[in-house]
């Protein structure tokens, strides 16, 4: 059975929490220097980019502020163009546009379970 909805958007969740986990107390230049931490902190936005993309239309189209489109490009260049990943759009992507994603995704949840 494919994964529901709600499957996607806590898999949505559980990367940017693990995110969250891996980047705290950590500076730009500590993140950018340790390649293990930039590549976990990559694959996990790639499976929150991969989850987001499998989400309706409709459900997406609630949160116009969030920038559904460019997520799937993020997540092309993620998985094809790795080489070309910089720190600097990573970070900038945790640090910036992911607490917004996941009050969306939250909030899904919450209704989704009523």
């Amino acid at each position: 059975m494919p994964p529901s909805i709600e499957d996607r958007l806590k898999d949505i969740l559980e990367a940017i929490v693990q995110i969250e986990a891996m980047l705290a107390d950590t500076s730009f230049d500590q993140f950018s220097t340790d390649m293990m931490r930039r590549m976990a902190t990559e694959r996990c936005l790639e499976i929150a980019c991969e989850a987001a993309r499998k989400l309706p239309d409709e459900l997406k189209r609630a949160a116009p502020e969030i920038d559904w489109r460019n997520m799937n490009g993020f997540a092309n260049l993620l998985r094809h163009a790795y080489h070309q990943t910089r720190a600097d759009i990573v970070w900038n992507i945790a640090r910036h546009h992911l607490p917004q994603l996941k009050a969306f995704v939250e909030a899904q949840i919450q209704a989704q379970r009523k």
